[in-house]
């Protein structure tokens, strides 16, 4: 696949479901003024793993080779491959592997995706049948060239599961479908047992850090769960060391208990490239407890998985097996759906500034954005 001719970007090679773009810069406003952590820092030990190479690990990186299948444990370089996969269990990443937004934490990769996979999903629930599992995750890029972006397949997917190992809970965690109510239907009649979207970030961070999205659109994209299926277990993740404060933390809770949500995980960011923005601050063990108190005793959330190296598919079998839903909450509409989200607002003005005719907005946006 391509490679960008620039050093300014983030382009992975070996993809192989589409054309990879740069990320763009990886400075942002909220770092001025602050010591941020120089790349070339060690890690605190709490951070500190062992490499992935046991007998499970190399069965199952081959399996999903064979079946030209993408993990988000390979793509998004999380520091729980070894753990999870040793125990027979991985997050599916559907749709490909390259994404239509820059976000600026995300170790996936950023481009035009060139295909969809429509036999993917048969091959998915193959899969998780010959692995045996229990409960499986199921992620994805976002699609946002696609209609629904992506939704029936993730719909597909979660059925052919159903059919092929009756036993086992299926947990998604979907993108905002940029605020399509008729995506979110699809997804939520298939009937998973958790339905997640990550917030990823307090409100004063977003815009910056997730330009591709919009903070209340992601909360109240979980609320309509409650709304469509009252019964459905709703998660989001909250990723700490990027620049917020306590009280933006205590706000995101609000906000998010506010949507109804259930379980929340709270982990660590780890900066995946020099093309990525750097690390705020390395965020301790013990304040990442006292957050799973504030969190459960405080703000009333069923469960939060909270720790340095959790992640949003960390213990989910647990969390599916021993949490309860609560029902709606205040917010149970999507908002937001119709305003544009950051990256599609300035490439919006960088078309009218340039006046360039002959590209559509659209096209900018699945470029850029």
């Amino acid at each position: 696949m391509s490679k960008t001719a620039t050093p300014y970007g983030y382009a992975p090679t070996g993809k192989d479901t589409g054309v990879v773009k740069p990320k763009g810069k990886s400075d942002i406003r909220a770092h001025e003024g602050i010591d941020t952590v120089d790349i070339r820092s060690r890690k605190p030990a709490w951070l500190k793993v062992r490499s992935p190479g046991g007998r499970n690990y190399l069965k199952l990186k081959g399996m999903m080779r064979s079946e030209s299948l993408h993990t988000v444990c390979e793509e998004a370089s999380c520091p729980n491959i070894g753990e999870c996969w040793e125990a027979g269990t991985a997050t599916f990443m559907i749709l490909g592997d390259v994404c239509t937004r820059a976000c600026k934490y995300c170790g996936v990769a950023h481009g035009m995706p060139s295909e969809l996979d429509l036999d993917e999903p048969r091959r998915v629930a193959e899969t998780v049948e010959r692995m045996g599992l229990e409960h499986v995750v199921i992620t994805s890029v976002n699609r946002d060239e696609l209609a629904d972006g992506g939704a029936a397949i993730y719909a597909d997917t979660i059925r052919r599961i159903h059919d092929a190992v009756p036993g086992c809970s299926v947990e998604v965690l979907i993108p905002d479908f940029k605020g399509d109510v008729d995506a979110l239907e699809a997804v939520v009649a298939a009937k998973p047992h958790i339905l997640g979207h990550n917030l990823e970030t307090v409100d004063r961070l977003h815009p910056e850090v997730r330009p591709g999205g919009r903070y209340w659109r992601s909360i109240s994209f979980l609320g309509a769960v409650k709304k469509i299926d009252a019964a459905m277990l709703t998660k989001t993740g909250i990723i700490l060391g990027m620049g917020e404060e306590p009280h933006e933390i205590r706000q995101a809770m609000i906000d998010l208990r506010e949507a109804a949500v259930d379980i929340l995980t709270l982990g660590q960011y780890l900066r995946p490239s020099a093309m990525h923005i750097p690390v705020a601050r390395w965020v301790t063990p013990t304040e990442f407890t006292d957050w799973k108190r504030v969190g459960e005793q405080e703000y009333g959330f069923k469960h939060v998985e909270s720790g340095p190296l959790v992640r949003s598919s960390y213990h989910a079998k647990e969390q599916a097996r021993e949490v309860e839903a609560g029902g709606p909450g205040a917010i149970t509409d999507v908002m937001e759906a119709d305003i544009p989200a950051p990256a599609e607002m300035q490439l919006d003005l960088v078309q009218l500034e340039l006046g360039r005719p002959g590209r559509s907005a659209q096209e900018g946006r699945l470029s850029d954005g």
